[in-house]
């Protein structure tokens, strides 16, 4: 019986246990925890370097009242990290490409975003919907241009995630089962494509590291906007 191509984003279950659960507890086991000692080794200092100037680079162009969320995006930034490039090895599960799950990220994030904008500064918040200078006609059609815009955003950040992981993972898989199937029949071939597959999954690496950061950048822009 031949699988599909797509059987790969489906959640299996190992002994009864759903797959998808171990994939959303692991990362949490692979971060190395900060110990009591006056210094720490060389992995813990480099986390902690990346945690600090990861959280630098995205807090600097907010305003001190999006501060708040710099434990929350950062975290968010290596759990997503964490899943998508534990998805790249043999016989795991990768949940990032559930557009559900990346909706259940980005939807309440978002709209935390939009009601800290409309309790704090909603003059400002809705004056975003109309653009300055505006002629009086094309109020009412910018208006509703503008509120699709605002309310498609959520949308566009789950949708995004899974398509660049689901793309990739696709390709892979198909240029990898025509490798095994040319083997046999052109070795010379099957191993170009090989070189090929191993150029692809570096880039799928990149990939991963990249949507992570674009994800929680794009949060991170949506909350400049309401702060």
């Amino acid at each position: 019986m031949t699988l599909s191509f797509f059987d790969q984003f489906m959640s299996p279950t190992f002994f009864g246990i759903p797959l998808m659960a171990l994939a959303l507890t692991l990362p949490w086991l692979l971060f190395p925890t900060p110990a009591t000692r006056w210094l720490n080794n060389r992995l813990l200092t480099l986390q902690g370097w990346f945690i600090n100037r990861f959280t630098h680079q995205l807090l600097m162009p907010l305003n001190l009242g999006g501060h708040k969320w710099a434990g929350i995006l950062t975290s968010l930034m290596l759990f997503l990290i964490s899943l998508n490039m534990l998805g790249l090895l043999p016989y795991t599960f990768t949940p990032t490409t559930q557009l559900s799950m990346n909706m259940g990220f980005a939807m309440p994030l978002w709209l935390a975003t939009v009601l800290i904008g409309m309790r704090n500064q909603p003059t400002i918040t809705l004056g975003h919907l109309l653009p300055e200078g505006t002629p009086t006609l094309l109020i009412p059609v910018l208006i509703v241009i503008e509120t699709i815009s605002v309310l498609i955003r959520p949308l566009a950040l789950g949708v995004r995630l899974t398509a660049n992981l689901t793309a990739g993972h696709l390709l892979i898989q198909l240029i990898a089962t025509a490798a095994f199937v040319l083997l046999p029949l052109m070795p010379t071939v099957a191993i170009l494509t090989g070189v090929l597959l191993f150029l692809l999954t570096i880039l799928e690496v990149a990939v991963a590291m990249i949507q992570a950061y674009v994800f929680v950048l794009l949060l991170s822009l949506y909350l400049q906007d309401n702060v």
